[in-house]
């Protein structure tokens, strides 16, 4: 099955346009959003009760995570899904990029590797924080269900895997079609019949012919969820602990746009920060030059600096790194959009950094050939168009 099986997906029975919120992992620094959500939301079924928005991680969300456990054992105890046994679902989803097409379906973590150098059919893209996975492991390690915000990206350039799906809907059942909430524009999702998912497959297998590197699935969002997948894993080889579900994507999609993600933070001097960076870069770079510029509520400053990396981020996030450890009072967000981080910006203390971002067609070469690269490296549109909770599976 080329690394990429069916699953017995569950799906909510009614109610998607409270149920479907977007990734956990998106807008950390803007509580606003969640408000909203939660507002629309309310005491419905709602993948939003069984999740744990980024923004709410503390040092201790022990209280928290007991209830979304025991929401998800609700929700399965009160009938709240369909069960649909070895099932793909294909799905379009439309949003200002234009219509993005993939497949949900689960991976064997047997053939993910997060470490930088790793063979193996399924890699990160982007180097993995270690740190960031003990406290998503506390939250996986109970929970009955597992919800993918996770996107495989497929090297596809002549479109034999996904895209034929979209002139076959007619032949398919329907699962859901709605408008996502927050502005995530809209959705529909197809079951595939044994036959179509065999087509799958035999399309999959196309993609590693004749080479030598085994490369199939780069992880495009959801590496820290997926890294956690695998750890949880290994703690307990439970059967239905070793596969994920996920949706993959063809990285030639016309909808999927590579935006660079940018940094900002805060209770910064960012004079001091800046003098600092040029100088690192000074010391550790060669005769090419990047571009950034440094947005604060004094208004914006273009630089160039000396490369130390063949990106712009290579350069500037081993300076942030060694910063924060120096200046424990410092924290640094990852903003998708300019206008979030100007915005973010005209607070005092505060320091956002633009940057040039990575072309789509450099990245699997780039994998093959340097490993994942560095972490927040690129994002795959912006927060709206990331993938919103909808299908779920049992873990336990």
């Amino acid at each position: 099955m080329s690394h990429f099986f069916p699953a017995d997906i569950l799906l909510p029975k009614d109610g998607y346009e409270k149920w479907a919120v977007v990734a956990c992992d998106q807008y950390t620094s803007e509580p606003a959003y969640w408000r909203a959500v939660e507002e629309r939301v309310g005491q419905a079924p709602s993948a939003l009760h069984i999740i744990l928005p980024e923004l709410y991680l503390s040092a201790d969300n022990s209280q928290r995570i007991e209830q979304i456990n025991a929401t998800m054992q609700r929700y399965l105890d009160d009938g709240v899904f369909d069960e649909h046994r070895d099932a793909m679902i294909y799905v379009e989803r439309t949003c200002d990029a234009g219509t993005r097409r993939g497949i949900v379906g689960m991976i064997d973590l047997d053939d993910y590797d997060y470490s930088r150098a790793a063979a193996s059919p399924i890699r990160a893209t982007e180097a993995t924080v270690v740190e960031r996975i003990p406290p998503r492991v506390c939250i996986r390690r109970d929970a009955p269900l597992e919800m993918p915000h996770i996107l495989l990206l497929i090297d596809d350039p002549e479109r034999r895997v996904i895209e034929p799906l979209s002139n076959e809907k007619s032949d398919m059942q329907p699962a859901y079609n709605f408008e996502l909430m927050q502005g995530g524009g809209h959705i529909e999702g197809y079951l595939l019949s044994p036959e179509k998912i065999a087509q799958i497959s035999r399309a999959l297998d196309t993609l590693t012919d004749g080479g030598d590197d085994s490369l199939l699935f780069a992880v495009g969002d959801g590496n820290h969820s997926l890294a956690t997948a695998k750890e949880c894993y290994r703690e307990s080889g439970d059967p239905r602990a070793r596969f994920a579900l996920v949706e993959v994507v063809n990285i030639h999609d016309a909808s999927i746009v590579f935006e660079p993600i940018y940094r900002v933070l805060f209770g910064v001097d960012d004079r001091d920060f800046l003098d600092g960076f040029r100088a690192y870069a000074a010391a550790h770079g060669t005769d090419e030059r990047h571009s950034f510029t440094a947005v604060t509520h004094g208004g914006c400053d273009t630089f160039e600096v000396s490369a130390c990396a063949k990106l712009p981020v290579g350069t500037l996030q081993p300076y942030i790194d060694a910063y924060l450890t120096e200046h424990p009072g410092v924290t640094v967000d990852y903003i998708h959009g300019e206008d979030v981080v100007r915005s973010l910006c005209e607070q005092e203390h505060t320091l956002g950094l633009l940057f040039d971002g990575m072309k789509k067609d450099e990245l699997f070469p780039a994998i093959q050939r340097d490993g994942s690269l560095p972490r927040k490296t690129f994002s795959m549109g912006h927060a709206a168009d990331k993938r919103y909770y909808i299908e779920a599976r049992r873990l336990k």
